[in-house]
């Protein structure tokens, strides 16, 4: 076997004593992981956006541009994702058949 080996531990972790394991509430897990993203410094947006069976992703260090394409993306029709430092939105483009 070459490079290094690291023994596995699940006897020491099967052994252990429940309450030595923290059990998050779903309030936790919920901040914790649906809640938890962070954005470097130097980016201000990142846009997920799926147009016409196409993904793509952009990336933005100035809020003028992220507008510029999010405007661009609505007169497209796509469907897309804005994720900031503070929020993370989903959007959707309106069809005649929500008004029915």
């Amino acid at each position: 076997m070459s490079g290094k080996y690291y023994p596995n531990n699940w006897e020491a972790w099967a052994e252990m004593p429940e309450e030595f394991l923290h059990s998050p509430t779903w309030e936790e897990f919920e901040d914790w992981k649906l809640r938890g993203w962070e954005l470097p410094s130097s980016v201000c947006c990142i846009i997920r956006a799926e147009n016409k069976g196409r993904i793509k992703e952009y990336v933005y260090q100035k809020q003028h541009a992220a507008e510029n394409r999010v405007r661009q993306l609505m007169n497209e029709g796509a469907e897309f994702t804005v994720c900031t430092e503070d929020e993370l939105r989903h959007i959707t483009p309106i069809t005649t058949d929500d008004f029915e």
